[in-house]
């Protein structure tokens, strides 16, 4: 009886750390829901619903703190790392998915670092990609008045880059797909990321799809061995060699493979893909993670005159 009643006794003192802690947990979420008055978010920062499923509010953004009714911005590729609040694991702090980082002009940027490269923009870095928001915001027409005639010039001008409706028409599932071009690759040698805006997916909306391209290796001494043809000044294109691994942010490809690169002129033209498929590639990553990429697959390349930097979003803008 005495050895039952201590057996009772050690349970009870085993449980109550427990209890305590349980007892302790900090209360996020309200029944019935009760929303603030919604302010509005600061400019590229997401509205999401809370983790409670109640009320729609600006999303945590990177080391900022989170828990299970302040979410983190999932469209910056943002989660909540609760490792730092042990053992309750109850409020943590905002932070980045494993992502590639971008580079814009011979700079690399970290996943989700926010950057000025002109003054006409802020961008931001998310997962390879860029994404930028105009510095001036312009003003209605109604508020700017009836343009001058010296003006309209410059309205005619101006450009947009659109998606567009490559004809013929094609429809999916009673969805108009509609699709940008292909950016330009963001690195003149070495992979780099090309993205595209497209609704061909299963919900018809409008989303940012990217791949990766390789132009050219970076390695100088093999790019002069390129051989220009006699009476000739461009190479377009060449093969590698042999058949090498891809390596990206520390993941290497499980396949080799053996591209063909666009080639070099001696005349100061560049070439440029022409003509291209798309293939997925398969990356082994530290720690045993996996991942998979589209890329583009070149198969023929064109030499031309105009040689802005493919990575510079901003070559071709001019202030009125």
């Amino acid at each position: 009886m005495l050895s039952f009643l201590r057996l009772t006794l050690l349970l009870i003192l085993a449980h109550q750390p427990m209890n305590r802690a349980q007892n302790q947990r900090l209360q996020f979420c309200q029944w019935p829901c009760r929303c603030p008055e919604r302010r509005a978010c600061a400019p590229g920062v997401s509205a999401v619903l809370d983790g409670c499923g109640c009320c729609k509010s600006c999303a945590q953004q990177f080391r900022e703190p989170c828990n299970e009714r302040d979410v983190c911005d999932p469209h910056r590729g943002l989660y909540c790392d609760f490792s730092a609040d042990k053992p309750r694991y109850q409020v943590g702090k905002c932070a980045y998915m494993m992502g590639v980082g971008c580079d814009l002009n011979g700079v690399h940027y970290d996943n989700g670092e926010v950057f000025q490269p002109s003054p006409l923009y802020n961008c931001t870095c998310i997962a390879g990609a860029i994404g930028c928001t105009p510095v001036f915001i312009q003003k209605p027409a109604g508020i700017l008045g009836a343009t001058p005639l010296t003006g309209r010039k410059h309205l005619q001008d101006t450009t947009y880059m659109s998606v567009y409706r490559d004809p013929p028409l094609t429809w999916k599932r009673n969805c108009l797909i509609q699709t940008t071009p292909w950016s330009p690759c963001s690195k003149t040698c070495g992979i780099g990321i090309s993205v595209r805006i497209t609704n061909d997916n299963g919900k018809c909306e409008m989303r940012k799809d990217s791949r990766l391209c390789l132009l050219r290796p970076c390695d100088k001494g093999l790019l002069r061995n390129v051989k220009v043809p006699k009476g000739k000044t461009c190479q377009p294109k060449f093969q590698a060699k042999v058949a090498e691994n891809l390596t990206l942010s520390g993941c290497t490809s499980t396949k080799k493979f053996r591209p063909i690169y666009c080639g070099v002129c001696t005349d100061q033209r560049c070439c440029v893909p022409n003509k291209s498929s798309m293939i997925r590639v398969d990356f082994s990553c530290k720690k045993g993670s996996n991942t998979q990429w589209k890329m583009q697959w070149i198969t023929s390349c064109v030499c031309q005159r105009k040689c802005s930097n493919p990575g510079d979003m901003f070559s071709d803008l001019q202030l009125l």
